[in-house]
């Protein structure tokens, strides 16, 4: 990568953590401290803490459209100004309803979709996939983060200055969209990179795209929902209020460990489908033993272990399933739907888990998040074995549509290639490949031919 495609890049990934750790501060402290608020039913604190999945999961693919028309800085400073805006309400609220609106008016700021698609605006095809890990990984490490420094910030500033400081961020946030992002020399449709709406009704015609969108949604009703009840569970581990990074910090560095041999095993074993299984069945029996536990610490750290181990390893490999699994010329519209599933799944996980909360309390909420883990491992099972297929794009320049298809038609034939998509427009061809045959050489030569 060039020094301006790693500042691109390395920006853009420090406006997803600024974001992303004011969101998952919240999550281990924010049933103890609204359970205090005038107003707080269990149901209410539920839609509290989920309401900003459902602008978010509304509003992610219509900022990212907008953001092809107006400008990808435009659109990413006016969604951190909402998000901003939305802690700051959530800050000041003095009930449930104001920082419900607050978690409403975070949602807002729905700016992922033109983050990536910034990403692909500043950097060049063959690298475009490792500026895309980068951001990945920037996510994975951000909700590690931010689950360790939750407890220990509210208990120095409490849970409104986390908002506060959430409001801090996206003010960083937008410093960097502005003095640090390069601005792109132009605006374009990038396939791999954003959602096409054309290309919409195809993708969700797709079965197994819809199993793996089903779940990522299902593993955030599952998140959203534990975190309701989790956090009371630490009394019988004697844990003071903010003292409970002591037990995430280790549980958290445990599950990290043990993900990243799970995930190499899956994808250089091309065992995909077993360790998604397994990882889904670990996710089941880990509620389980957490609604079991009782006065049993030890039990309880164990299941937290296997839990957040589990939530790794589909983080992971949820997403490299979907761009495995899209058409060529879909990556980015899969990948959209996908995003917004993931923050409906939190919408749903808050307010199903404060219903369910209301109805039989820890209990209630653990049987809900056992009942979507074992739906989401029978739809699971009947998924296909996935194929070692990887992206691969070539630029071909400008062609009419006549030319387009009759390169696809050749690129096709090509050792190696699964799919093969010309976008005349934008002058690319988008390929799916089987990289244990495939010869860039021969498709290099076709595309310069």
């Amino acid at each position: 990568m060039t020094p301006r495609e790693l500042r691109a890049t390395g920006s853009l990934a420090a406006i997803f953590a600024m974001r992303l750790l004011g969101l998952f501060m919240i999550y281990p402290v924010f049933a103890a401290y609204a359970r205090h608020l005038p107003g707080a039913t269990p149901e209410m604190i539920g839609l509290a803490l989920g309401a900003y999945g459902l602008t978010q999961g509304v509003l992610q693919i219509p900022f990212g459209l907008l953001s092809d028309r107006i400008g990808r800085k435009t659109v990413i400073s006016v969604g951190l100004v909402l998000f901003g805006i939305g802690s700051a309400v959530a800050a000041l609220a003095t009930s449930i309803d104001g920082v419900l609106l607050g978690r409403i008016l975070q949602g807002t700021g729905a700016v992922g979709s033109a983050i990536l698609a910034s990403v692909a605006d500043l950097t060049r095809e063959e690298v475009r996939t490792r500026a895309m890990a980068m951001i990945g990984m920037t996510i994975g490490f951000s909700f590690v983060i931010a689950i360790v420094l939750g407890p220990l910030l509210a208990g120095a500033i409490g849970v409104s200055g986390i908002f506060w400081l959430t409001a801090g961020l996206a003010a960083i946030g937008i410093a960097i969209a502005q003095g640090v992002v390069p601005t792109p020399a132009a605006i374009l449709r990038h396939r791999d990179a954003e959602p096409v709406p054309a290309l919409f009704a195809r993708v969700l015609r797709n079965g197994e795209l819809l199993r793996l969108d089903f779940g990522i949604f299902a593993l955030h009703v599952v998140l959203t929902a534990s975190f309701l009840t989790v956090p009371g569970l630490f009394a019988s581990l004697q844990i003071a209020n903010g003292g409970e990074w002591r037990i995430y910090l280790p549980v958290l560095a445990a599950s990290v460990v043990l993900m990243v041999p799970a995930v190499i095993f899956a994808e250089k074993g091309g065992r995909m489908k077993e360790v998604l299984i397994a990882a889904i069945a670990l996710l089941a029996a880990s509620i389980g033993a957490m609604a079991v536990a009782g006065n049993m610490g030890a039990v309880l750290v164990v299941a937290l272990i296997g839990f957040f181990t589990a939530f790794n390893v589909m983080e992971a490999m949820l997403p490299s399933l979907v761009t495995k699994g899209a058409p060529a010329d879909a990556k980015g519209t899969a990948t959209g739907v996908y995003s917004s599933a993931q923050f409906l799944g939190i919408f749903v996980g808050g307010a199903g888990g404060g219903l369910a909360s209301a109805v039989d309390g820890a209990t209630g909420v653990f049987i809900l998040a056992l009942a979507v883990a074992l739906i989401w491992l029978a739809v699971a099972v009947t998924m296909r074995r996935p194929g070692r297929y990887r992206s691969y794009l070539a630029r071909c320049g400008r062609l009419a549509r006549a030319e387009a298809g009759a390169l696809a038609s050749r690129l096709q034939a090509a050792p190696g290639v699964v799919e093969a998509v010309v976008a005349p427009d934008e002058g690319v061809a988008y390929l799916k490949i089987d990289p244990t045959r495939f010869d860039s050489d021969a498709v290099n030569r076709i595309v310069a031919g």
